[in-house]
């Protein structure tokens, strides 16, 4: 018997009839020939060839159990064997009721019995067949996530639900991992290399997950997520994982974070669970000495304080309860120290928390842009005060303003600062502009951009923490500065490090080929600022002469030098 294929306008499923005898696959035909492209074969060598030719596009395959050379059965043992064909829905044909038991077990979804005589419920019994595993594999599609294999994240929940419905007295653990700066290796290696990172972290976890009797599922991007079995500690799975990375030669500097939520910690629904893990996981974004964070009381804390920031930004500016402190920077290579300049630097007055520390809300503000809020203010801030200490010691003392890396994305900076400078009747040079590496490493182009066009218009650029990047010597090769200020962990340690003593002589010899002055933050003992003299360091910013003060506090250095 031909096989009939049909290519018409209307689509037809196909359905592969295995059967020895001759009548009964004309019969079989007969009944599905108007709704189906037909496969024939009269025995199980014959069906096997036509499985591996058409793999894609059989919909089901009926199936005769008693055929010369290849029985049915092991038709069936070898479509189960095989992931690309056990997903085929097999019904089989046979007129020994002892056998429907057996078929079943191999993997047969339904049995037709013989003779053939009763077409409608033949033909009805496999449309339903069909559609059941097409609703099946729509299903299964989605319950996937096509990249890593692991559970999507709402079949993940799903599954999670099922899992506490029937062992709610299992003390489990709600865990997201996450990579850091996985858009940077989007951008840099290309989207291939970063989809192998990930197929291989999610690997490592799908592993570790059922070794627990849990489960693993993948969200947005990089973010994987386990439930399972409490774990003590989590160290095992950073080993594996930067094991498996080292193998792979797959990125040994990538950072995976690891956010834990113990369900023992506090009953709660299990999203809650999750959404806790997930802030245990943010808490250390960037923190490369921290892979592991287990949500617990302190964290809790401190995040409903970090919200309260937040929260109380706005009224903080609008009450100017944030308020600029000034640290004095003094040339050094004369006689005498002579005041050259001040940065200004933020402080929060909070009305509950009193004075808050920037370590705390700094880095919170740059992770969610609010920073632009508190630079702006703190700009205001200063030139209005250069301003007034202009008209009462008639002399001027340059500040210097932090700029933020957010604050480059502004399309208004330049107008906003210089109008700032001309509403305070100040020469741009007055009022200077730090900057960090980090800002020429997040986004070098528009950076270099805006600060040219800064410098040309007369303003004076600092470059804040020199060193502490990873792409000094490149920021230095392309961006015109005017000052560079050495990170004063090298200050801090050069008397006990000797690579960092040489770090700062080396830094001193760039700034004297580049031709710029150098400013020594952090500097606190006679012997640093003794050292630094005889390096050429030009000015020196610290505990030495003064911590940050007020500013009614500042006009003291107006009056004298200090005698150091």
């Amino acid at each position: 018997m031909q096989n009939r294929l049909h290519y018409n306008e209307k689509y037809l499923r196909t359905a592969l009839i295995v059967d020895d005898e001759v009548v009964n696959r004309e019969l079989l035909g007969g009944i599905l020939e108007e709704e189906y492209n037909l496969l024939y074969a009269e025995n199980g060598d014959e069906a096997i060839d036509l499985i591996n030719i058409h793999q894609t596009s059989i919909s089901i395959i009926l199936l005769d159990l008693i055929m010369p050379k290849v029985s049915g059965l092991e038709v069936l043992k070898f479509i189960q064997a095989d992931e690309n064909y056990k997903n085929i829905p097999v019904i089989v044909l046979t007129s020994q009721v002892s056998a429907e038991v057996d078929s079943l077990k191999s993997g047969a979804v339904d049995f037709i019995p013989k003779p053939y005589n009763m077409p409608e419920v033949i033909l009805s019994r496999v449309n339903r067949m069909v559609e059941l595993f097409e609703d099946r594999q729509i299903i299964r599609g989605a319950e996937r996530d096509s990249l890593t294999g692991l559970f999507s994240i709402n079949f993940f929940y799903e599954y999670c639900d099922i899992m506490e419905n029937y062992h709610p007295e299992r003390d489990m653990d709600a865990v997201v991992l996450n990579i850091d700066r996985f858009k940077m290796i989007n951008e840099v290696y290309g989207r291939q290399y970063a989809d192998e990172v990930l197929k291989t972290l999610a690997d490592v976890v799908k592993k570790f997950a059922n070794e627990r009797e849990g489960i693993a599922g993948r969200g947005e991007d990089d973010t994987l997520y386990m439930y399972l079995n409490h774990q003590e500690s989590y160290t095992e799975l950073t080993e594996k994982i930067n094991s498996t990375f080292a193998k792979s030669n797959q990125s040994s500097y990538l950072h995976v974070r690891i956010g834990v939520y113990p369900k023992s910690y506090e009953m709660t629904p299990l999203k809650d669970m999750f959404f806790r893990a997930m802030l245990a996981c943010d808490t250390i974004k960037d923190k490369v000495h921290m892979s592991i964070l287990t949500f617990d009381k302190n964290l809790r804390t401190k995040i409903v304080f970090r919200e309260r920031l937040i929260r109380d930004i706005n009224e903080a500016i609008e009450k100017k309860q944030f308020v600029p402190y000034y640290q004095p920077k003094y040339y050094i290579q004369k006689d005498k120290a002579v005041l050259a300049g001040a940065e200004a630097l933020v402080r929060w007055k909070h009305p509950e928390f009193g004075m808050v520390s920037p370590a705390s809300f700094i880095s919170l503000f740059e992770a969610n842009g609010l920073i632009q809020l508190v630079d702006h203010f703190i700009w205001e801030e200063a030139a209005a005060q250069i301003k007034e200490w202009k008209k009462k010691y008639g002399t001027s003392v340059p500040v210097s303003v932090n700029i933020s890396r957010v604050d480059f994305y502004n399309p208004n900076l330049e107008e906003w600062i210089l109008k700032l400078v001309d509403e305070n009747g100040l020469q741009p040079d007055e009022l200077h502009l730090e900057i960090t590496e980090s800002c020429y490493a997040d986004n070098a182009q528009q950076l270099l951009s805006v600060v040219s066009r800064l410098r040309r218009t007369g303003f004076k650029i600092e470059l804040d923490d020199f060193g502490s990047g990873y792409s000094s010597l490149n920021v230095l090769s392309s961006l015109p500065i005017d000052v560079l200020k050495i990170d004063m962990k090298f200050i801090n340690t050069m008397h006990d490090n000797e690579k960092n003593l040489l770090i700062v002589k080396m830094i001193m010899d760039i700034a004297r080929i580049l031709g710029v002055p150098t400013i020594a933050e952090g500097v606190e003992t006679q012997q640093q600022h003794d050292d630094l003299k005889k390096m050429g360091c030009d000015m020196i910013q610290g505990y030495y002469y003064s911590k940050p003060v007020p500013a009614e506090e500042f006009e003291e250095f107006f009056k004298f030098t200090p005698e150091k």
